[in-house]
């Protein structure tokens, strides 16, 4: 039997409860699914996609025309005015206290068993993806980082991530694991 894990919290909104299934969910005590925290976040996803994706004078513009596989990313403000491919793996290397900024104008995709690799301390909890198009992560794959997703994010069959997930559409998990930073 195949199954999924999800290590942390699930907002959706708006929708109603049958938007998250695979399992049962717990009613409030009022009588909802929704609490305060998960009213907020929704709007601090907002503020966080619109704080990443505001950013001016990039470090990098288009590197690679978005086929970044292969390369060994630093610390910085990164932007892409096309889709962004790891065709292979790509290796993120800084500090723990470095940061990471990927502005990304259409979708997102890491294939199949591919890995963003974490090097010299780099934190998961320090490198955003802001993708404006869809996101899809290979099955097999390994990501690392928050996405905040203009549209949608898919995670194929045993793919994983160190991070969060944010979609302004829908996130998809098809037997993958969610691990927070």
């Amino acid at each position: 039997m195949l199954t999924g894990l999800i290590a942390g919290s699930i907002c959706i909104s708006p929708s109603a409860a049958t938007g998250i299934t695979g399992f049962a969910l717990t009613l409030s005590s009022d009588g909802t699914y929704s609490t305060s925290s998960q009213i907020t976040g929704l709007s601090d996803m907002g503020t966080a996609y619109n704080d990443a994706s505001g950013r001016v004078n990039p470090d990098h513009t288009n590197l690679a025309s978005g086929a970044i596989g292969g390369l060994i990313l630093t610390p910085g403000l990164y932007k892409w005015t096309s889709a962004v491919s790891i065709g292979s793996s790509v290796t993120i290397l800084g500090l723990p206290t470095d940061t990471w900024i990927f502005q990304i104008t259409g979708g997102s995709n890491i294939a199949h068993a591919q890995a963003v690799i974490l090097a010299g301390g780099a934190s998961p909890a320090n490198i955003v993806w802001v993708v404006a198009g869809a996101v899809t992560l290979g099955t097999n794959s390994v990501f690392e980082g928050i996405i905040l997703g203009g549209s949608s994010i898919t995670m194929q069959t045993s793919s994983s991530i160190t991070g969060r997930l944010f979609a302004q559409t829908a996130v998809a998990l098809q037997v993958a694991t969610v691990t927070q930073p």
